[in-house]
């Protein structure tokens, strides 16, 4: 299982083999340690004990550690896992070669096919209306972009990331155009980032949050760097690997738990601060690790979407040691 710990002012402990959750003094919680998979602490004023802390380690179990908007700052993990030393000194070769510029690649056509998957999911449910054909149009756009990926190629990424870049932004134009709406109607305004306070922006960017630190524990149980990504730009602090890799899976994982909430009527609210309230923050993560469990096809077979995260990790830390290929992964509609 994954905790998710969202309220204000809990201890986590350790009794026994068990993490326990207590507010006031008193337990409210208590969660086997043979039963957890990862701890995400996505709130304000939580306190962890050194026994809880040293057992999560013992046992494997990452804890991540996020803010009120979703944005992750903090990975615990014990520092063995980092003992990979081969797959990341070809990790940081690759950046000045082709397997650069292979992998920035399939990170943008894996985004660009997985979107439009996603709006010829949401339009199958709408055959026969005036919006239907509008979607697969647009969808067959994007694919048209995706394929012009291939077509872009050179010695260095730095060379080739402004031209996939582009057909990103052009992909995403024509997505948001189509999912925006579909998810928030005419509030939608179009996508914004960080800071973002209406509900739907701020819904996507909190689960985003929660699908980084998936990958994020991924890359590093994969014995990869997070920071030294290829298609977003190195910058201090800026996961750029994590960014990368999380491309994939934005749309299958995040977006469609989030527009499929929408669609049914469901909204955030938000505290005197502007941001959401634990119960929103709650809803967000349940759904986004709700269809992280569930299955999808993969390597001709049906997999958790979360293992398939965890695949996708060791099929690039196998690529650049040699000895196997990269392929995005794609999702099914």
């Amino acid at each position: 299982m994954h905790l998710v710990v969202s309220d204000f002012g809990v201890f986590i402990g350790k009794k026994s083999e068990r993490l326990t959750i207590s507010s006031k003094g008193k337990i409210i919680q208590e969660v086997p340690l043979r039963d957890l998979e990862q701890v995400t602490i996505a709130s304000r004023g939580v306190t962890v004990s050194t026994d809880a802390l040293a057992s999560c380690i013992e046992f494997g179990i990452p804890m991540n550690f996020l803010t009120p908007t979703g944005k992750p700052y903090a990975l615990v993990t014990s520092p063995e896992l980092n003992g990979t030393v081969q797959t990341r000194r070809e990790q940081l070769k690759a950046y000045d070669d082709k397997r650069g510029v292979y992998l920035a690649r399939c990170f943008v056509k894996g985004k660009i096919a997985n979107q439009a998957s996603l709006i010829k999911y949401f339009a199958k449910h709408r055959t026969g209306t005036e919006s239907y054909q509008k979607m697969m149009d647009a969808a067959a756009e994007m694919e048209k972009l995706e394929k012009e990926a291939d077509e872009i190629d050179g010695d260095h990424v730095d060379q080739v990331r402004p031209y996939l870049m582009n057909l990103e932004g052009r992909a995403a134009s024509l997505y948001w155009d189509i999912v925006g709406p579909l998810a928030a109607g005419d509030d939608f305004k179009g996508r914004e980032h960080r800071g973002a306070t209406d509900p739907f922006n701020a819904s996507l960017n909190y689960g985003y949050g929660i699908l980084y630190t998936q990958v994020w524990g991924a890359l590093v149980l994969a014995g990869l760097e997070p920071f030294g990504g290829f298609l977003h730009v190195d910058r201090p602090g800026k996961p750029s690997l994590v960014l990368d890799m999380v491309e994939e899976f934005r749309a299958p994982v995040v977006d469609r738990s989030v527009i499929v909430s929408f669609i049914k009527g469901w909204r955030p609210d938000f505290d005197e601060d502007n941001a959401l309230t634990q119960e929103s923050r709650r809803h967000i993560a349940g759904i986004v690790l709700e269809r992280l469990a569930l299955r999808d096809r993969y390597s001709g077979k049906k997999q958790k979407l979360e293992g398939i995260v965890l695949a996708q990790a060791r099929r690039l830390a196998s690529y650049l040691r040699g000895e196997g290929q990269y392929k995005p992964y794609l999702s099914t509609w």
